[in-house]
């Protein structure tokens, strides 16, 4: 019953977006009849077909293997802080229990090396641009849109990079898309953030994130194309164009240049939760003072319904809702711990609403990142900052619904024995 919900919600998604449209009647209906083929076409192959499952779980096992790599350095710079919690090093020294900043963030810097090199060696180039021919027939959009939302599956705000050429002749359709998959997607190297995060509790949610990565990216070109559609002829309509991007002198510099920007990100994230949740901290003392509530509980109410739409049980409804709240406040990263802690203290009743919540969280999209969004891709073109501006609070809309929308897709077809969730 629960999937036949989430599969009516797909399409409750779909009409909301259609109603908060900018222009109704200027919506090209093929786009979003092809970005929903490319999403259920993919969650039948993941979810229904054996080869996909066993390819799917293939991915989780090999992002598993290279994570426990990227903690060797780690355990030796930091010694026993970067011990996992329940585990123990070489000389038998117990963990200090969960420390963010030398068990997880120093992930990132590893993942962004690499990242770097399978860059240098054209590997991520080829995987970007097949995705970015694919979105480009099936749902007829330009070209920059679908070279920057293939992007978006593997990087993050440095997506915008790969169609800077293109940035100052975009329609402000186009703008909204580009900011649109950016903020509902996650990059390749925080995804081991979260996986860090939630392993304990998820022991598959490496290849959940990759999926929700992939269907995240058509799904945030379809509603980003019903809240703003095309209304003018964008220049790179139905082209393929190839991903711009300033290659390492050799694998070594790649390296070298991927961990220095770890670095920056890691000091990036460490300084926004720092400050985010101190902010929300702070409004949640004058709240309470008003009537005992919070920020995240008062975005749990907004969020209930759409935890409904999306086939969350009613016993977990709010607790989701409160969830994905918390994430548009204070990022996924604390929304992703505090459904890991959820998790542990079975405050979760069915397994469903894990599943879905590991999906609908699957972004960027919250306030932050919108900041960091603009700000970014206005560094790369400054004359388009007005525009980019106006478009930014719809394409936040935007990525949120296509984040609801994966999570419905994927609640299509959960099946509570799968191998899949890995005894979750």
């Amino acid at each position: 019953m629960y999937n036949l919900v989430s599969f009516a919600g797909v399409f409750i998604l779909l009409f909301v977006a259609w109603a908060l449209s900018k222009e109704r009647k200027a919506v090209n209906w093929r786009v979003v009849a092809g970005g929903l083929a490319i999403q259920f076409v993919f969650a039948i192959f993941i979810f229904v077909i054996p080869v996909g499952a066993r390819f799917f779980l293939f991915l989780n096992d090999v992002v598993i293997k290279v994570l426990e790599s990227a903690t060797a350095g780690s355990r030796f710079v930091f010694g026993r802080l970067a011990i996992p919690p329940g585990a123990t090093d070489e000389f038998g020294q117990e963990s200090l229990g969960i420390i963010l900043a030398f068990q997880a963030l120093p992930t990132i810097i590893f993942f962004s090396s690499l990242m770097a090199l399978l860059y240098h060696m054209r590997v991520l180039p080829w995987l970007v641009g097949m995705f970015s021919r694919v979105f480009t027939r099936l749902m007829r959009i330009s070209g920059a849109e679908s070279l920057c939302a293939a992007s978006n599956i593997f990087v993050g705000v440095e997506s915008a990079t790969t169609v800077r050429p293109f940035l100052e002749r975009m329609t402000r359709s186009e703008l909204c898309t580009v900011l649109s998959v950016g903020m509902a997607s996650i990059a390749s190297n925080v995804m081991a953030l979260y996986v860090f995060i939630l392993q304990g509790q998820f022991p598959t949610i490496a290849g959940h994130l990759i999926s929700a990565s992939v269907m995240s990216a058509p799904a945030a070109v379809v509603i980003s194309k019903l809240l703003m559609p095309e209304t003018a002829e964008p220049v790179t309509l139905g082209v393929d164009v190839e991903p711009y991007y300033e290659k390492s002198p050799s694998a070594m510099a790649s390296i070298i240049s991927g961990a220095n920007d770890g670095v920056r990100l890691i000091v990036g994230i460490a300084a926004l939760l720092i400050a985010a949740l101190g902010i929300v901290a702070l409004i949640d003392m004058g709240v309470g003072w008003i009537g005992g509530l919070s920020l995240a509980g008062i975005l749990g109410y907004i969020f209930y319904p759409f935890a409904l739409i999306i086939g969350v049980p009613p016993a977990d409804a709010m607790e989701v809702g409160r969830l994905i709240g918390e994430r548009v406040v204070a990022t996924e990263v604390k929304s992703y711990q505090s459904l890991a802690v959820l998790m542990a203290n079975g405050g979760l009743v069915h397994p469903r609403s894990a599943f879905l919540a590991a999906y609908a969280l699957c972004g960027f999209a919250h306030f932050a990142s919108l900041a960091i969004f603009v700000g970014g891709i206005s560094a790369l073109v400054p004359s388009r900052t007005e525009d980019l501006s106006s478009v930014g609070f719809r394409a936040l809309v935007a990525a949120t619904l296509a984040c609801l929308m994966t999570a419905a897709v994927a609640g299509t077809f959960f099946s509570k024995g799968s191998i899949l969730l890995g005894g979750l």
